[in-house]
């Protein structure tokens, strides 16, 4: 699709800034060509024709695969410790709690919430099957979310999926006998990310999560009903290693991008359904148990279009999230609404979702609805006041679960404010209009009134921000989804007169 027009507008420039620590992770120095004699040379119409098919390949292969390495990145780093953090890292097979509520202070993970309380954890099944156990919690949402490293959310055990219980998380391959009252939950692959979410009404309700917490387990199926206790390091590791995406780091060479990819497509098969395009990149010495740079087969202009890949795929995955925005946008009040969670072949989509949101879940957990813009496709700015208007027509939410509206700045995190607001919620005491309708006041300064104050966002003064909505357990994913049932709320500029442009009261 022509996307030019859209490139103009500001709001491309602001998503733009958004993927930045994307873009600039591809900068890299010229490299003389590996496995390959002489040096490409674009004037040869021949070496420019293999270049440009090895770019084109290596596109592909960048936006097929970067979810997968991005994934094991988010492995490496979380079970560099050998116990866990209280921040989601800790070793294989271990659950690490967050028993707290983020602040503006944590940096570790972008865009926050403060709806639930995460329990993470990264299974290794390959020896044996591994027993998570999920108690009965009683008018609290709870939920295992289970991903494989392709970033498919393939079960869910608690409030929605599978209901509480002990289910035996097993390896593609296995055969063996459960203990009674042991269920099988079969992964695609040997690795599972295990995203636990526990539902906190405040600050004040951390203990009874924290105790709810403590009931969450994992045992390996050999030590299942023993007293089974968690081993204990001699020496402890408690601080994480950041790792990254090989080959996208200044001073890399790109090529390690798609030798990483290589090993990661040996070590988890990837569907059959990949087979057609794994067909096309094996030309360019990309698949699985492939290194390209050590392919002496490879002539320099194929070497030099796989590098320039790299830079080009990330490019090219933005532009997917802008060409998605535009697309999106006008049918849902100015937001971006995705199907997340499975995607087949829909490797772009997968993409884009790693880059706003890795380890989304199936829509029908949760839909996060995403803005960085107003409903005219302007960026959002603290510069500016807004009125985020819900009809009510679309009131009460469209969840069986919760729902929020976060506020963050340009980075993802909280904006530090005085009242301590993050977000607004289903817990939130906001005040609706005579019709039913609701309005939602954000920006930077409290409203003077009491009642506007009920429904004020904080908005950090002079600088652009984002929104992100969580709609967990939505009661209808397709009205959703397509936006015939439900739309998210329409952010409208404050105009000098204190009117939104349709003639709605901004907060005095």
């Amino acid at each position: 699709m022509e996307i030019s027009q859209w490139a103009r507008t500001r709001a491309f420039r602001i998503i733009v800034c958004a993927c930045a620590l994307m873009a600039a992770a591809t900068a890299v120095r010229a490299l003389p060509a590996a496995g390959a004699t002489g040096a490409y040379d674009p004037n040869d119409p021949a070496q420019l024709a293999e270049y440009q098919h090895a770019l084109r390949l290596g596109v592909q292969a960048y936006v097929y695969g970067y979810p997968l390495l991005d994934t094991d990145r988010v492995f490496r780093t979380a079970t560099s410790v050998n116990v866990p953090d209280g921040s989601g890292a800790g070793p294989i097979n271990q659950f690490s709690n967050v028993r707290r509520l983020a602040s503006p202070n944590d940096k570790t993970v972008v865009a926050p919430n403060h709806d639930t309380l995460y329990s993470m954890a990264w299974l290794d099944l390959r020896s044996q099957p591994i027993v998570a156990h999920m108690p009965v919690v009683h008018g609290r949402f709870v939920v295992f979310e289970l991903v494989d490293p392709y970033t498919n959310n393939f079960a869910a055990i608690g409030s929605v999926g599978y209901p509480p219980g002990d289910y035996a998380i097993v390896a593609p391959g296995w055969h063996g006998r459960l203990p009674r009252g042991v269920h099988a939950i079969r992964s695609p692959q040997t690795r599972v990310w295990v995203i636990g979410r526990t539902y906190i009404k405040s600050a004040a309700d951390t203990p009874n999560v924290v105790r709810i917490q403590n009931e969450y387990s994992l045992t390996p199926l050999d030590k299942w009903g023993t007293h089974y206790t968690l081993p204990r390091p001699k020496r402890v590791i408690a601080h994480a290693t950041k790792y990254a995406v090989p080959g996208t780091q200044p001073g890399q060479d790109p090529l390690a991008f798609f030798d990483a990819l290589g090993n990661q497509l040996a070590q988890f098969p990837p569907p059959a359904a990949d087979t057609p395009l794994l067909t096309q990149l094996a030309a360019v010495g990309i698949g699985p148990g492939l290194r390209p740079s050590a392919t002496a087969r490879l002539d320099a202009a194929t070497v030099q279009g796989l590098r320039d890949a790299v830079a080009a795929g990330a490019r090219q995955v933005k532009a997917d999230l802008q060409t998605a925005f535009l697309m999106g946008a006008p049918a849902h009040s100015g937001w971006l609404v995705a199907r997340t969670g499975t995607y087949g072949t829909d490797y772009s989509t997968r993409a884009l979702v790693d880059l706003i949101g890795l380890g989304a879940p199936v829509s029908s957990l949760a839909i996060y609805p995403f803005t960085v813009t107003d409903n005219a496709l302007h960026p959002l700015n603290g510069a500016n006041r807004y009125v985020a208007h819900i009809a009510k027509k679309y009131l009460p939410f469209p969840v069986k679960g919760f729902w929020s509206m976060t506020l963050y700045d340009a980075n993802g995190f909280f904006v530090p404010n005085p009242a301590g607001v993050y977000l607004i919620n289903n817990r939130s005491p906001v005040h609706y209009n005579a019709d039913g309708s609701l309005d939602l006041y954000i920006q930077p300064n409290a409203p003077s009134a009491a009642l506007q104050r009920r429904n004020w966002l904080p908005s950090p003064a002079g600088r652009p921000f984002r929104l992100i909505m969580r709609l967990y357990k939505p009661a209808s994913v397709e009205g959703v989804i397509s936006g015939r049932t439900w739309q998210p709320p329409t952010v409208m500029p404050c105009l000098p007169s204190g009117l939104t442009a349709t003639g709605i009261a901004c907060a005095s």
